[in-house]
């Protein structure tokens, strides 16, 4: 195309209602030697790929896309940055059940298995070992293995700007969370999205502000990736438990959020309200399920964490080939909300 000064090939998929843009053509090679590094570079030298990617006219406001990158961890596969309308993330649960099908059927994976395919993710936060059921032909849901995940505070009262004061626990799945149950927002089920967005993310703004997080591995991975509005349903039960999450800028996940139930899981099970084996089914707001339940206690650093197994399937959506011309300036990438 005449004019053209960038070009992107990638492949479409969503979980659960959530999208997954997977970038296979557009980006040169990122340094830094591990993914870490790759994503400071990222962030002071790619910011412009990252919203011509996320950003309308491409995107939306709740867009999400990963770039995969050759790992630093020898037994990993493959490495996985993970991308939104704020920045990046440590971790992306919806994306690894996608990316397990996408992995194995690009060959990704040299000698795939039946009934299942094991794959090896390095993301941001750390290993993630994924089963993938595959036929000989076909390739179906995917469940995997989190990053030990563990409760970091419980009970914390904070005064939110127009919601009064609320009670939160701060958890980690891979990232860390606000866990917060609708009705101390004096809402119900009927509450809008808009609405569960705009408390979640008052709260989100409002701890950052006074909570300080630290990681036993990097304080990159030290901050608050978002608030997890819930039903309130932590006691073990086999009835569905219900969950939005909010996470970054604001951005509202369709599925019930990967590394949101392994955050709920470990917050559940760290207060002996589920023991190990006990699979809970949790909902999203599209009515997307996933499963996940706790496999194994380990020790991470000072924390007492497990291990979560979660569930679900993903699916392609198409493919797509972006272009930008050169004089085209709102084609850059741009925002409404």
């Amino acid at each position: 195309m005449k004019g053209t000064m960038a070009e992107f090939v990638t492949t479409e998929m969503h979980t659960g209602g959530e999208p997954l843009r997977i970038i296979e053509k557009g980006y040169s090679d990122i340094p830094g030697a591990t993914i870490l590094e790759k994503i400071q570079n990222m962030k002071k030298t790619m910011e412009d790929k990252r919203k011509l990617l996320m950003f309308e006219p491409r995107g939306h406001f709740d867009m999400y896309g990963v770039l995969l990158v050759p790992p630093d961890i020898p037994s990993a596969d493959v490495g996985a940055i993970f991308m939104h309308n704020q920045g990046y993330s440590t971790m992306c649960g919806h994306a690894m059940l996608a990316l397990g099908r996408y992995i194995v059927d690009k060959g990704i994976v040299k000698n795939p298995t039946i009934p299942e395919t094991k794959v090896n993710i390095q993301c941001p936060c750390g290993l993630v070992e994924s089963y993938v059921k595959y036929d000989g032909k076909k390739t179906g849901a995917v469940r995997f293995f989190s990053v030990p995940a563990f409760l970091f505070a419980k009970e914390i009262s904070v005064d939110v700007p127009g919601y009064g004061k609320i009670t939160v626990d701060i958890s980690y799945g891979g990232a860390f969370y606000a866990l917060v149950a609708l009705s101390q927002y004096k809402m119900d089920r009927s509450a809008t999205i808009q609405k569960i967005r705009d408390a979640a993310g008052a709260t989100t703004d409002t701890l950052k502000k006074q909570l300080k997080l630290t990681h036993p591995d990097s304080e990159d991975l030290a901050f608050l990736y978002g608030t997890i509005v819930t039903d309130g349903k932590d006691q073990y039960s086999e009835d569905v438990s219900w969950n939005v999450c909010v996470f970054a800028e604001r951005e509202v996940d369709r599925s019930p959020c990967g590394s949101g139930v392994t955050a709920r899981i470990a917050q559940q099970y760290t207060r002996n309200l589920i023991k190990i084996g006990q699979t809970r089914t949790f909902e999203g707001p599209t009515s997307s399920r996933f499963t996940a339940k706790p496999v194994k206690e380990v020790t991470y650093g000072d924390y007492s964490a497990v291990i979560v197994e979660v569930s679900g399937n993903g699916y392609y959506t198409g493919t797509s080939k972006f272009t930008l011309e050169a004089d085209d300036k709102i084609g850059r990438g741009f925002l409404l909300n």
